[in-house]
């Protein structure tokens, strides 16, 4: 319940973490590249645009359905994080450091403007883009996770507890694979202290964040040298 990879069950307290108190019994599931991709390949929309943003700007489930349109700047290129919706509930981000804007590869640009011309439910600008066509509200992830994601990585050869978390995971370790600098990692993964991704007060260029992004987006998509691709 704790990793979202079964339905919250019981008193929610219950699953508080003191710190030194005890640790995890296990480390977060994380995909290689080859992974992921058999993973998308499995999944129908709008899921498997879903995973595509969480595998490739590292957002956290609550962010990802609590996307607008107009979070969209098609001509900067860059996604801005203004909400999160926890079990329908639409509200602030986790911290202040997580509002803030993101960079948009134009490979995956283009997956959102292919979504958006041929699945989305409406495409105005204060439209949820990922919407239940039968409430008009975001989708309930965790009914994501259980019946499409984990089928999903069963189906994929990956196996069982592939959640949503582990997209934002991968994204991190990914960035470690590229040696990305750690202080562009920090703020791409929009953490409000270093120690959580050297605590300390520079800024990454745009153009670092943007460069170090691109670098992961295209392998992904396979668009490298160095990557081969799976489609």
């Amino acid at each position: 319940m704790r990793w979202e990879l079964i339905e919250v069950q019981r008193n929610p307290m219950s699953l508080v973490r003191v710190k030194d108190g005890s640790k995890r019994s296990r480390e977060p599931r994380v995909l290689s590249v080859e992974e992921v991709n058999a993973l998308i390949a499995k999944l129908p929309e709008p899921y498997r645009t879903m995973v595509m943003v969480a595998a490739c700007l590292g957002l956290r489930v609550s962010e990802v359905v609590g996307l607008q349109w107009r979070d969209v700047d098609w001509k900067g290129l860059h996604i801005s994080v203004q909400r999160s919706v926890v079990q329908g509930r639409v509200d602030d981000v986790k911290t202040k450091y997580s509002r803030k804007r993101v960079p948009l590869d134009p490979h995956l640009a283009e997956v959102l403007l292919n979504f958006r011309t041929h699945h989305a439910v409406s495409i105005e600008g204060g439209d949820w883009i990922f919407s239940n066509p039968q409430t008009s509200r975001p989708w309930l992830s965790h009914h994501i996770q259980q019946d499409y994601i984990r089928p999903a990585g069963i189906a994929a050869g990956i196996g069982d507890g592939v959640g949503w978390h582990t997209f934002r995971h991968t994204y991190s370790t990914l960035l470690r694979h590229l040696k990305v600098d750690v202080k562009v990692q920090q703020e791409l993964l929009r953490h409000a202290d270093i120690r959580t991704t050297l605590n300390t007060y520079t800024v990454a260029l745009s153009e670092d964040l943007r460069e170090a992004n691109s670098k992961l987006v295209r392998m992904v998509f396979g668009k490298t040298e160095h990557v081969a691709t799976s489609q």
